[in-house]
């Protein structure tokens, strides 16, 4: 296992996978870097990835102090700088969408490109999941909040034909405290005053029947980033990325590859370079 170490002395576990430039995935609220499993080898063709496990998850320290978004992400910073990586590009879903706010809007020229994936910016401004979602994720009977979870995650035809294991359900191995910063820090996140002063190229993608994390946010996401693009996966749920992967990897590594490339130079432009037939001689 290999670690990176935090200016407040916290060890985080991460983990590379694959060639070339890495794109880091962050995961969801509660998760380790499992979270990826299903889907991370999609970007090795072109990329390889790098994840890490937040603190109290995984095999990272599990401190008992209040966490943060903020904070979070200033792990992914030390991670990226134990690795010596000056830029790289970012993709986060659900909480990891968050973390990764921050990390472009805080550290801008650590992003070479961002996408936001099934996330929100937190706040007032954000559209919450309905009472009766809630009331789903806290039914007192044995598996039934899970179950609910799982349906909220995917659709009944998927999951029909792909009983698990689910990684994205929540690291089991979590301490009850870790489990409670990791939902403070969430519920804390307020990232509205902060999505303008993100300069990274950016998509933000969300499943167009997400009701955990409701759609409606990634508009007001996509608006408040200059120049962000918005593209929604029909008939994904919160774990798009997973159940349309073969929609959502190429689309992402599509952005990807696009927004490094130079922007074309309008014609206009290419004429007033030109030289005519004895200038400058």
């Amino acid at each position: 296992m290999t670690y990176a170490m935090t200016p407040d002395g916290t060890r985080i576990a991460y983990q590379l996978q694959g060639q070339g430039t890495p794109l880091v995935l962050l995961a969801g609220q509660a998760n380790n870097h499992h979270w990826w499993d299903a889907v991370r080898a999609d970007f090795h063709p072109a990329r390889g990835t790098l994840t890490l496990d937040y603190r109290g998850t995984g095999d990272s320290d599990k401190p008992d102090t209040p966490y943060s978004t903020e904070l979070f992400a200033q792990d992914v910073i030390a991670v990226l700088d134990e690795l010596g990586i000056d830029r790289a590009d970012v993709y986060g879903t659900s909480m990891g969408g968050r973390v990764a706010q921050q990390i472009a809007a805080r550290h801008p020229h650590r992003v070479g490109a961002l996408v936001l994936g099934c996330t929100s910016p937190g706040g007032p401004h954000s559209v919450e999941r309905g009472n009766d979602v809630r009331r789903a994720l806290t039914q007192p009977q044995p598996g039934a909040a899970r179950q609910a979870l799982l349906e909220l995650m995917y659709t009944p035809r998927w999951l029909a034909s792909h009983p698990g294991p689910h990684h994205i359900l929540g690291d089991p191995r979590m301490p009850a405290h870790a489990r409670r910063h990791h939902l403070a820090a969430s519920n804390r996140h307020n990232a509205w005053d902060l999505l303008p002063d993100i300069s990274a190229p950016t998509l933000v993608v969300h499943g167009s029947e997400d009701l955990l994390n409701p759609t409606a946010n990634a508009p007001l996401i996509a608006d408040r980033i200059p120049g962000a693009r918005m593209h929604l996966v029909p008939d994904g749920r919160h774990a798009y990325f997973e159940e349309c992967r073969t929609h959502a990897s190429p689309l992402v590594l599509d952005f990807l590859t696009n927004a490094h490339k130079p922007a074309a130079v309008p014609w206009e432009a290419q004429q007033r370079n030109l030289i005519t037939p004895g200038e400058g001689a």
